[in-house]
């Protein structure tokens, strides 16, 4: 699949999760899961300074966040960043088929677990996700060490 203005509206959605984290003092990620019918099934952003949750990454939080369902692999995953290997590992415990990512200049995730598993990977080199994880990094190094584990 190529990347589609869907693809862009939905990644402004984990923007404005992003964006919200950021607001709150915490790490500026957000995701947000969508289903086959095109509708937002829930949304999270990373929680993990606010919550005091090493777990509370932004994907994390939106699975916990979609609740029980039967239709994982029926839905699409839009993460500002890419994920981590916990985040990564989450989405492919519940069979999500499709992931599409903002941006992995600031971040290279565990992408080669969603290539080597067949999960469609779509990479947006969004600006405004780039630009805004930037700023955090520039602004907050100290905090963006201790989120990935240097």
């Amino acid at each position: 699949m190529t990347t589609t203005q869907t693809d862009q509206t939905f990644m402004e959605a984990a923007l404005a999760q992003a964006q919200k984290s950021y607001d709150e003092g915490g790490l500026p990620i957000g995701s947000v899961l969508v289903s086959a019918a095109g509708e937002i099934v829930a949304q999270g952003h990373n929680r993990r300074v606010q919550d005091g949750d090493p777990t509370a990454h932004a994907e994390v939080v939106c699975i916990r966040n979609a609740g029980r369902r039967r239709d994982w692999p029926e839905l699409t995953l839009y993460s500002t960043l890419s994920p981590c290997v916990m985040c990564t590992g989450t989405s492919l415990l519940f069979r999500i088929p499709r992931v599409v990512i903002g941006e992995n200049e600031n971040f290279m995730g565990a992408e080669k677990l969603f290539t080597n598993e067949g999960v469609e990977l779509v990479n947006l080199q969004h600006a405004g996700c780039i630009a805004l994880m930037k700023k955090f990094i520039e602004q907050k190094p100290d905090l963006w060490n201790e989120d990935i584990g240097l």
